[in-house]
């Protein structure tokens, strides 16, 4: 049976940021995915960076602020030690609607709009700018799975994590291909973390317009969110559905998401569809995260993120790191620990 410092259960954004970290902090650590590592939510989000949005709880705020403000240089990390770009774009976000204004955004005006973005329509209605940046993430969790492979990270596919339970000398957590243990480990499994975190189904696409100039901001609308990546590829995205772990791509929702930008940018209407999928974001029940220990000593759960996985990573990481190693995190977690939800989290 195979020994390590730090055992992570789960190698997708989460649980390979944080074993970075800890790698970086001279820990020997293992990650461990029931299929291939990186391959669900992680590179099935649209990689947005959105602090400050209305769809960020008022607790999640702080996290979601000093995460952002860490991303730039975690991301350029990821991208040094990978040699992999990752997409940071930092152009901002139009967002459109009737209600109050984005926090920290600015109005613009009908000219101003047309400056920055010559091909969109308002539909009537006020455009806001809000400073946000977007990623690619399939490039960033690609990136971060090689950084943390090259920086010593030991990194294992297919190893389906079944139990894990104490020992005299710490975990020991089974798998379907062998038993490994830990003085600690960590559940990242996301949407596979059991009760109370569970799957949050969204539906995406990419079009590939015939012109590469035709978006340079991400667009945040009542009904879709358009998002462009420097490939001229355009993201649409995406539905929240509450249909357990089933990852059918409907293709009566991918023409509702695509008929929904063509009334924001009537050149997307010939824009064919090359891609769509579906990926299972980790709910709660009270869409806030789940960081900090579990009733079981030495095992410790970062999962639950929902929408804000990619842009929670890098503080994530920095958090758990000091949960894990027994010194106080710089930010309050209190409103997300496992205990809230005692009756139903392990």
């Amino acid at each position: 049976m195979n020994s390590w410092d730090v055992i992570i259960a789960g190698g997708g954004i989460i649980g390979v940021s944080l074993a970075l970290e800890l790698r970086q902090h001279g820990m020997k650590v293992l990650v461990l995915d029931r299929a291939e590592p990186g391959q669900e939510a992680s590179s099935a989000a649209a990689g947005m960076l959105a602090a400050g949005g209305f769809e960020t709880p008022p607790t999640l705020r702080p996290l979601a602020v000093e995460s952002a403000r860490l991303f730039p240089e975690y991301a350029r990390k990821l991208e040094e030690l990978s040699g992999i770009k990752t997409d940071f774009r930092r152009n901002g976000t139009i967002a459109f609607g009737e209600h109050a204004p984005p926090p920290g955004s600015t109005q613009l005006s009908p000219d101003e709009l047309r400056r920055a973005e010559p091909f969109l329509q308002t539909l009537g209605q006020p455009a806001f700018l809000v400073q946000e940046d977007s990623v690619d993430p399939k490039l960033l969790i690609k990136a971060a799975l090689l950084a943390a492979e090259r920086t010593g990270v030991k990194i294992r596919g297919n190893a389906e994590v079944k139990n894990i339970r104490s020992i005299s000398s710490g975990l020991e957590v089974a798998t379907n291909s062998g038993t490994f243990s830990a003085a600690r480990a960590v559940n990242c499994l996301g949407a596979w973390s059991g009760a109370p975190v569970r799957p949050r189904k969204g539906q995406m696409l990419y079009l590939e317009p015939a012109r590469n100039d035709l978006l340079s901001h991400v667009v945040h609308a009542p009904e879709v969110y358009i998002v462009p990546r420097s490939s001229g590829r355009i993201l649409l995205g995406a539905t929240v559905e509450d249909v357990g772990f089933d990852k059918t791509v409907s293709a009566s929702t991918i023409e509702q998401l695509h008929s929904a930008a063509i009334q924001y940018l009537p050149e997307l209407a010939s824009a064919p569809v090359i891609e769509s999928w579906a990926g299972l974001r980790p709910g709660t029940p009270d869409d806030l995260p789940i960081l900090g220990p579990t009733g079981t000593p030495g095992l410790f759960i970062a999962s639950g993120h929902f929408r804000n996985g990619i842009l929670l990573a890098p503080v994530t990481a920095r958090i758990m790191v000091d949960v894990v190693t027994g010194r106080m995190p710089s930010l309050d977690i209190s409103a997300f620990a496992a205990s809230r939800f005692a009756s139903s989290t392990a």
